[in-house]
């Protein structure tokens, strides 16, 4: 099979197509052949050598796919030959077929094309975790947002929109404000000419329930200025550099605030599972209804793989990156 290349440390123009031998199906697992994959960050962090996958996964780069099953292992009842799907993989999603545990999977929602569902899963799985499982947002609550236009960040706007939890969101431009206003936002911050703590503490002052933060840096404190008590700031990346602010345990400790760093592509297999189905069954048909969708900036040609990864380190996309086969 064909799969996307990479010498580690390479700039995005050393993505190159070669050959591998196919995955060797094992009785636990289903085989996809891969229609199109999603694209995030941690692919290019990988690529950059910084991020490598968990121990005993494929050094293939991609967390996500969408195709159609081609082979059941032996002890699999979910799924079937023909079934089209998409989900997580902890790597081996830039390749033409991915072995994939069958509980990591969800069927594509109707009429929606293997394009969308391969930007559907980590960017939804991941907003869902922080607002549902880890802060457990409610609704009427507050949430702010940073990187609103992001693909998570505009997944967890949709997702508080759907319960009925007011957000916030921070972007670099009145563009992409307003596609974040499009997705259900009600508080747009322009956080290049405006002071994100003090918009919100003039729209909003009693606070925020939760601050989701990808930025880090100079944030902490001012999120936490503008955080309800018994409030929770989750951090899922750190886009300012692996520092932050000189913490104000005064402020934390007022607040009996929680402050909590995420990912999900080391989490267990148990939990995966866990969070995929609680998702499906929660949130995936409102993506049939048209309640939820997948934002999608830019669909490559898996020759133009290294226009994928040289346009999400822009920092200037409006949602989902994805490559197709």
């Amino acid at each position: 099979m064909q799969f996307v290349n990479f010498e580690k440390g390479c700039a995005p123009e050393g993505l190159t197509i070669a050959e591998v031998d196919a995955p060797v199906l094992t009785d636990d697992k289903v085989l996809v052949q891969v229609h199109a994959f999603g694209v995030n960050r941690a692919d290019t962090l990988q690529r950059q050598g910084h991020y490598p996958p968990p121990p005993g996964e494929s050094e293939i780069l991609g967390l996500e796919v969408a195709g159609e099953i081609i082979e059941v292992g032996a002890t699999v009842s979910e799924w079937k030959v023909g079934d089209k799907v998409f989900g997580l993989v902890a790597g081996g999603g830039y390749a033409q077929q991915v072995a994939v545990n069958p509980l990591h999977l969800m069927p594509i929602p109707e009429n929606m094309p293997y394009s969308s569902a391969a930007g559907l899963a980590e960017v939804f799985l991941t907003a869902f975790q922080c607002l549902r499982l880890i802060s457990n947002v409610k609704p009427a609550e507050r949430v702010l947002i940073h990187g609103g236009a992001s693909g998570v960040g505009l997944a967890a706007t949709q997702l508080c929109h759907y319960w009925g939890v007011e957000s916030a969101v921070t972007a670099s431009s009145q563009e992409k404000l307003a596609h974040c206003q499009q997705n259900g936002a009600n508080l747009l911050i322009n956080y290049k000419d405006k002071n994100f703590a003090e918009e919100i503490k003039t729209n909003w002052p009693e606070g925020v329930n939760m601050v989701l933060d990808m930025v880090g840096g100079d944030y902490l404190n001012r999120n936490l200025q503008i955080l309800k008590r018994d409030g929770i700031v989750v951090y899922l990346a750190m886009l300012a550099g692996r520092y932050a602010d000189n913490l104000d345990m005064a402020l934390m400790l007022g607040k009996r605030a929680r402050i909590q760093g995420t990912t999900l592509r080391n989490r267990t297999d148990e939990y995966k599972s866990a969070l995929i189905s609680d998702f499906s069954t929660t949130c995936l048909p409102a993506f049939t209804t048209g309640e939820l969708s997948v934002n999608i900036d830019t669909v490559y040609a898996i020759n133009d793989v290294a226009k994928s990864h040289a346009r999400l380190e822009s920092n200037n996309t409006q949602g989902k990156i994805v490559v197709e086969w």
